[in-house]
């Protein structure tokens, strides 16, 4: 019998992750429109009807040569120095999106911090603990998770500092 692969029962390595886990977590699908003006975490908040200081997006930056993965709110954005202080770091710029995709195994719109092909030290933004559930990409563009920011904590081995701006 031929072996599944982990995409074939359960979706996103993201939702495969959350599976495996036995976590406690909402799947949001909608409607993607590669036409739309907005970028991709407002055209989220606004599909699912939610606050976009709930909804967050993942993003990939160099400190000191290392990946390291930035989770803040969609209607806002990283403060790269901030994250390298998190992180013990001293320096930090963006990832290119194609380093970003290669070693998440996502693409960029749909990069999850759940599931990614390589461990990368991970940074949530401190607002996520005003939050009973926030929402991240779910591994593809069109679909979001809704989970506990302290389950996405524990599952990405991350940690929580103020690392956005308005």
């Amino acid at each position: 019998m031929a072996k599944k692969s982990r995409q074939d029962s359960h979706g996103t390595p993201a939702l495969v992750a959350l599976d495996r886990a036995g976590v406690a977590y909402g799947r949001h699908a909608y409607e993607h429109d590669p036409a739309s003006e907005l970028s991709y975490g407002l055209e989220a908040a606004e599909a699912l009807g939610a606050d976009p200081a709930q909804v967050f997006k993942t993003l990939l930056a160099d400190v000191d040569g290392r990946l390291v993965v930035g989770i803040v709110p969609v209607d806002g954005s990283l403060d790269l120095k901030a994250l390298a202080r998190a992180v013990g770091g001293k320096r930090a710029a963006m990832a290119d999106p194609a380093a970003a995709q290669r070693a998440t195994g996502y693409v960029v719109g749909g990069i999850s911090p759940l599931g990614q092909k390589q461990r990368h030290a991970t940074v949530l933004d401190a607002s996520a603990a005003g939050f009973d559930v926030v929402y991240v990409s779910g591994g593809r563009r069109g679909l979001d998770v809704s989970l506990a920011p302290d389950d996405l904590l524990r599952l990405t081995a991350g940690r929580l500092a103020p690392i956005a701006r308005a």
